[in-house]
């Protein structure tokens, strides 16, 4: 009799507990992940709609688009589409002006896919989210010796891509940009008549910098500290390679009176 009171309450206690149950919300469903390239359209189309609506005076938020593209690369990490992820994820950060997070997703696309077609544009986009951030020659010049870094990188590896025109062209632009900081700072010391580093820096500008319009302006101020440091034949010796390199000009008219044979 014991036995069956027992069976008879645990049977009536199953009973209760499956009418509770049965009159409880229906199991929840998880929804069915979009597939990779679902995925990748939504990005790419989430980048053009804040596009469109950019204004001038709005700073475009791509944050939807990179939380898009980095689901990509969380669920189908073997995927094409997880590779452009990581691409598309720097571009929008390189529109967005958030040029150091888009370095970091540039260089670790160059490092992991090596042999992607797109790494001559990866690293043609490193170096100009460098670009972005260099300043003109009377600035700190980090930013622009880390953009020509870059830039020798792309020339080296592939000097017949499509960005090496671009790449060329501003490579020189920064390449005077750097010499003429050079010169600004030899300028300096010159102006304070500390000549011995006035010197070095118009020679620095010589050796490192040569053939971008500034040598003969560098030569004669270079002749002139030599002439302040009582280094007249090295002087003259400058002042020589002017008057025959660069006839006609302001510069070999002030070296000519400066050289006694010249007069």
């Amino acid at each position: 009799m014991k036995l069956i009171g027992r069976s008879s309450v645990s049977l009536a206690a199953v009973a209760a507990l499956t009418v509770a149950c049965a009159g409880g919300p229906p199991p929840q469903k998880f929804e069915e992940l979009p597939s990779a390239e679902e995925l990748y359209q939504k990005g790419e189309t989430q980048v053009a709609e804040e596009e469109d609506g950019f204004h001038w005076f709005l700073q475009p938020d791509f944050s939807e688009a990179i939380e898009t593209f980095q689901d990509i690369i969380d669920n189908y990490p073997y995927s094409e589409q997880a590779v452009l992820a990581q691409l598309a994820i720097a571009d929008a950060y390189f529109k967005s002006e958030k040029n150091e997070e888009a370095v970091s997703y540039y260089r670790d696309f160059v490092e992991l896919h090596p042999e992607h077609k797109q790494v001559p544009y990866a690293m043609f986009q490193t170096a100009m989210s460098y670009y972005k951030q260099s300043r003109d020659a009377s600035r700190d010049q980090t930013a622009t010796h880390e953009a020509l870094t870059h830039l020798d990188r792309l020339l080296a590896r592939f000097p017949h891509s499509q960005y090496s025109a671009d790449a060329e062209k501003i490579w020189r632009e920064l390449r005077t940009r750097l010499g003429e900081h050079t010169m600004q700072v030899a300028d300096f010391y010159f102006d304070q008549k500390e000549y011995p580093s006035a010197a070095d820096r118009y020679r620095e500008l010589l050796n490192e910098y040569p053939g971008l319009g500034l040598d003969a302006d560098a030569l004669y101020k270079l002749g002139v500290c030599y002439t302040r440091m009582n280094r007249e034949d090295e002087a003259n010796k400058i002042f020589q390679v002017i008057l025959e390199n660069y006839k006609g000009t302001d510069v070999a008219e002030a070296a000519a009176d400066l050289v006694p044979e010249a007069q």
